[in-house]
């Protein structure tokens, strides 16, 4: 699988937030987006994904044009700022709500999905009384339950301990060993560092690669 911007650009009122973006990403490999607040890594995964159309350019996956061919990418898996939840509901109800959309899972898959970033698919709790650190492990979850071709995840380890860190990293290689395209961003080096294949920089709606992934600076 091969997930392509050509030529992309995004501008919103006066402000050109993307800038002749051109990225060629594929499957079974992890691609690391660094940049500063603020500088459009955010943007970038919404366009990747349909969820916001381009100002200019063209987004591909597999030779096939998303807003024609497709409204959003098939089969894909996402984590972006502020994933909402539904407060007054489980952890486990909240996943089993979003399954219930395109029927892929069942009861099994989502408890194992639970176990597998760190929550317990029994906990009587609602959202509204989880943690920062609990709150992302269940939007992770949400993220990779159906096991998508393509997993956009921004900030994946935002509000996570240190153990929890290593989990989540260990679960992103299993994804990408699974065949999985992955695109992150993370303010912890750390993480690119040791989960990329390869790096690019967003900065002043520019997107270029780096050069060499172990001695590049998070800004």
């Amino acid at each position: 699988m091969v997930l392509e911007a050509v030529n992309v650009s995004k501008t919103i009122k006066s402000s050109q937030i993307l800038k002749r973006v051109n990225l060629r990403f594929e499957s079974g490999k992890i691609y690391g987006i660094v940049g500063r607040n603020g500088s459009g890594k955010t943007m970038l995964f919404r366009v990747l994904s349909g969820l916001i159309k381009c100002s200019e350019g063209k987004v591909y996956f597999d030779g096939r044009e998303l807003k024609k061919d497709f409204a959003v990418l098939p089969n894909l898996g996402i984590l972006i700022e502020n994933t909402e939840m539904y407060p007054e509901f489980t952890g486990y109800y909240n996943l089993k709500l979003l399954a219930d959309i395109r029927k892929k899972i069942g009861k099994a898959e989502i408890q194992r999905t639970m176990f597998r970033v760190g929550l317990d698919p029994a906990d009587k709790r609602i959202v509204r009384k989880y943690s920062l650190g609990m709150r992302q492990k269940l939007a992770l979850a949400q993220a990779i339950m159906e096991k998508p071709d393509i997993l956009l995840l921004d900030e994946p380890t935002n509000g996570l301990d240190e153990i929890a860190v290593d989990k989540i990293r260990t679960i992103l290689m299993q994804e990408k060993e699974r065949g999985a395209l992955i695109v992150i961003t993370s303010h912890n080096r750390e993480d690119i560092v040791r989960l990329s294949d390869e790096v690019y920089r967003i900065s002043d709606g520019y997107v270029r690669k780096e050069k060499a992934i172990k001695t590049y600076e998070i800004e």
